[in-house]
């Protein structure tokens, strides 16, 4: 019972900083607005920002880039945090940027499909 316990425990703290990290993202990164209502990105189910369409502009691409960077980075840091793997804090990270994505954009889910929203 004790260790559920600490395992939703831990699930709670994983899922609070991709929260939060997914809302400092977002915040700091509202160039990513336009170019997802413009289906050219969207989120993907792995925590990371994916191209909708290989006819992105080199600046999109960019954009989407550093933006996954910055992304890694913090998953790393709430994984080491947390004593968990990378790959838990980015499904956290994915199921979170996926709820929080505005309706008419475009999500891709594990199977690799894009839909929108």
């Amino acid at each position: 019972m004790i260790m559920n316990s600490n395992k939703w425990i831990r699930q709670f703290f994983v899922t609070l900083f991709i929260g939060l990290l997914t809302f400092s993202v977002a915040a700091n990164e509202s160039p990513l607005t336009q170019p997802k209502a413009d289906g050219l990105i969207g989120e993907q189910a792995d925590g990371y920002l994916g191209l909708v369409t290989q006819n992105v502009p080199a600046d999109i691409r960019q954009l989407v880039n550093e933006v996954n960077a910055k992304r890694k980075a913090g998953y790393q840091e709430i994984a080491a945090k947390q004593g968990t793997s990378l790959a838990e804090v980015e499904k956290v990270g994915g199921k979170t940027a996926i709820e929080k994505t505005l309706r008419g954009n475009y999500i891709r889910d594990e199977s690799g499909t894009w839909r929108k929203k």
